[in-house]
């Protein structure tokens, strides 16, 4: 019999394979891409994760596997029994083998393989040693002193979002209250408060949170995609603008700054207030971008703190792990 534990506010869209005894947690949103995610049986998804796959990287999670709080995954291939730290990103490509360690806030960049009992840490993220036994113990601790992996046992999951599904939650603040257009479409977990104004055809995704309260503005153009469990915010006396064709990918913070068209923000960025992003600019998973700082037109930046490392010599498609 299959036995599932799926919080109420968790998110689950597309076609996705969960294998017996799945945990997932408050605030957690997976969304397959045409059938592209798998989870084996008894891992586990804690909260406020976001979990995506695509047909160019299906995401493949083994058994007994635990994800951290606020990880995010995109496209990535992790083995059996591994232990995974809050806020760890793993980037399109990576494959993970057996019974791994990431520390927290580690970042996987695309295409990286890291072998069995690795234990890895780092932004980007680096294998400092291989697993002791007492790491073998941690982790069989952890489960219950039980690291065995039963037969998988397959339950199939598809629940695609649709124009006629309830929409996002809009909330008054002061005299102020959300403008949407019509044709923009607020998934049901999003949340949008206060002095905040969305453009034609912007999609704002499961678990965002837009907050225009007393502190100033917020201006969100046309065709802009907000991604899961985002939040917006902004200091007092300031305002956000995100200008058209803007991608903010999933688990970000976006404080009141200005983004020029057709920028690109990737997973689990945070950009600071009174800042200003030109436009075409990338803006690599992970990067912190620091109060007042300025970057031109057509930069690709990364860091901790954000450096230009290139100039985005093309005009940006929307990447594959954004909405359709």
């Amino acid at each position: 019999m299959l036995n599932l534990k799926i919080d109420d506010s968790t998110r689950l869209i597309g076609k996705i394979r969960l294998g017996n005894n799945v945990y997932i947690a408050q605030g957690s949103i997976l969304r397959s891409i045409n059938d592209s995610i798998t989870l084996g049986n008894s891992s586990w998804i804690l909260e406020n994760s976001v979990l995506i796959g695509t047909p160019e990287h299906p995401l493949k999670v083994g058994g007994k596997t635990i994800f951290g709080h606020k990880s995010i995954v995109i496209g990535a291939e992790v083995g059996d029994l591994c232990e995974i730290g809050n806020g760890v990103i793993f980037l399109p490509g990576s494959k993970i083998g057996n019974m791994c360690i990431f520390g927290e806030g580690t970042i996987i960049p695309e295409g990286c393989v890291i072998p069995d009992e690795s234990v890895v840490v780092g932004r980007p993220g680096k294998t400092i040693r291989k697993l002791t036994q007492e790491d073998k113990n941690m982790i069989s601790r952890m489960r219950g002193n039980d690291i065995s992996l039963s037969t998988y046992i397959e339950h199939i999951i598809h629940n695609e979002a649709k124009e006629s599904e309830k929409m996002g939650k809009l909330y008054e603040y002061g005299a102020k209250y959300p403008i949407v257009s019509e044709s923009a479409f607020i998934y049901d977990s999003a949340e949008i408060t206060g002095d905040v104004t969305i453009g034609h055809h912007s999609l704002i995704a499961s678990g965002v949170k837009i907050i225009g309260n007393s502190h100033g503005p917020v201006r969100i153009g046309d065709n802009v995609q907000i991604l899961e469990n985002s939040v917006l915010h902004l200091l007092p006396d300031n305002e956000l603008i995100i200008e058209d064709n803007v991608t903010i990918g999933p688990g970000c913070i976006i404080h009141g700054t200005t983004i020029g068209s057709n920028t690109i923000v990737e997973s689990g960025s945070i950009v600071c207030d009174y800042s200003k992003l030109g436009k075409n600019t990338l803006v690599k998973s992970g990067s912190l971008v620091k109060q007042r700082s300025v970057f031109d037109d057509n930069q690709i930046i990364e860091g901790f703190p954000a450096q230009s490392i290139g100039e985005n010599t093309k005009i940006q498609n929307r990447p594959p792990w954004a909405l359709a």
